[in-house]
């Protein structure tokens, strides 16, 4: 779930985006028919001056627009570069009109990736007594809710999956730890469970399996699935040259067997994928994840949702506007997703706020970001799916790393902010737009 990415400050005007300038061309009340928008709709109360900024028109050096509220001039000649994206070819003039108040959005998806006791491997059959008392927090944050809405049990082994499933056994390409006493531990709190299959780790052997078998390694996958009731997640961590005709054959397999499923009814035909918290780490998988599978038109919707992973130092928004806004000045340019399509990684061990203080946790901090981000060139409601955590229980082998295990479990800062965000359990139908 760990990116080596760096982050890139954007400069903003304001939280609150819009494709188009200063108002919006679309209706929420179109994607969301039965609730009311009418009160909530982005519009600004006095019109820029200037006319607004629009991706396909070619702008010459010195030609000026409003853009989120501000008002830009070309520095340099150029075409599909939003201002406030890049310094070198937009100066900002200032803010030309008053912002309206931000359209919220709650969010859906508040989850844990679970690493188990032994550093992601779960090669070891747990008792479920025991396995309550290092995880009781995650079903019961005091009140008997539970503090997430998902767990991602991480992870399984590329090629164990490819060369040990079969139809008659699919648990034999799942590691021994996790049973389906354990999926239905979480499942039974009304928590969803998907299964990772890779992590950086598993990289070349997801090279090899993509090399070998990606069709099988698909099928595979969707037994798997079906077989626990979970989804799964995609975190193939090629950095360069990844093997995008095998994971298209992959993600091809899966949906044969699975279609996509937008109700979300069906939580084995849940198929998602893991990209960098920013745009500089997995840059051609992010850029054809984007075009290809996480679009909100019908036929680009072919994985539910991405996940933004933690970088170095944990998840920002200047990491995740990288995403809404893609990368335009990239050769060739990284597309924007809509925010409704990815959630933002944050870090959790058991001394952090986010686990422990939920008043100084990045959970708290973050929420307005992430709950009023508006579209920048895709999708067309405001706010990101939400939050996903790296990770529960012991994720790493280091000395000194506090295990969000008993003393150090999560009620205080994951249970705090479930109940403050009024996380839904079970997870509803996401937005598609």
């Amino acid at each position: 779930m760990i990116s080596r990415t760096r982050t890139l400050a954007v400069a903003l005007g304001s939280l609150v985006l819009c494709s188009t300038g200063c108002s919006p061309d679309t209706d929420p009340a179109a994607v969301f028919p039965e609730q009311d928008f009418a009160a909530s709709m982005i519009t600004a109360s006095t019109a820029c001056a200037k006319p607004a900024w629009v991706q396909s028109t070619f702008y010459p050096r010195g030609d000026t627009v409003t853009h989120v509220y501000h008002a830009w001039r070309a520095k340099k000649a150029n075409q599909g570069i939003p201002p406030g994206s890049n310094g070198v070819y937009w100066t900002d003039l200032g803010q030309c009109t008053t912002p309206p108040a931000p359209v919220t959005t709650p969010m859906q998806i508040f989850g844990v990736w679970h690493a188990g006791s032994d550093y992601a491997s779960w090669w070891r059959v747990r008792d479920i007594n025991e396995f309550d008392v290092a995880n009781h927090w995650i079903i019961d944050r005091g009140d008997g809710r539970p503090s997430v809405n998902l767990v991602v049990l991480s992870f399984l082994n590329p090629l164990d999956v490819l060369n040990k499933t079969t139809d008659l056994n699919p648990a034999a390409g799942v590691p021994a730890g996790m049973t389906q006493a354990v999926v239905d531990y979480f499942k039974n709190a009304g928590i969803r469970v998907m299964m990772s299959i890779g992590g950086v780790t598993y990289t070349d052997y997801w090279n090899q399996a993509l090399a070998s078998k990606p069709t099988q390694l698909g099928t595979n996958a969707a037994a798997i699935a079906k077989y626990f009731g979970v989804g799964i997640e995609i975190d193939y961590e090629q950095n360069t040259d990844p093997n995008l005709v095998g994971l298209q054959a992959f993600i091809d397999a899966y949906r044969s067997q699975l279609p996509y499923d937008s109700t979300g009814s069906n939580h084995a035909a849940r198929l998602t994928i893991d990209l960098a918290a920013g745009g500089r780490y997995l840059q051609a998988l992010n850029r054809h994840a984007t075009s290809n599978w996480l679009g909100t038109e019908y036929g680009k919707r072919v994985l539910d949702y991405a996940n933004a992973m933690v970088a170095r130092s944990s998840g920002t928004p200047d990491n995740w506007q990288e995403h809404v806004d893609g990368m335009p000045t990239y050769a060739p340019p990284i597309p924007p997703k809509a925010p409704a399509k990815f959630t933002g990684g944050l870090y959790l061990k058991g001394d952090l706020a986010n686990c422990k203080a939920f008043a100084a946790s990045e959970q708290a901090k973050y929420r307005s970001y992430v709950e009023t981000v508006a579209p920048n060139g895709a999708g067309t409601t405001p706010g990101m799916l939400g939050y996903m955590f790296w990770a529960a229980e012991k994720p790493s082998a280091r000395a000194g790393y506090v295990a969000t295990t008993p003393p150090n479990t999560c009620e205080g800062g994951m249970g705090v902010a479930a109940s403050t965000f009024n996380i839904p359990i079970p997870m509803p139908k996401l937005r598609q737009d």
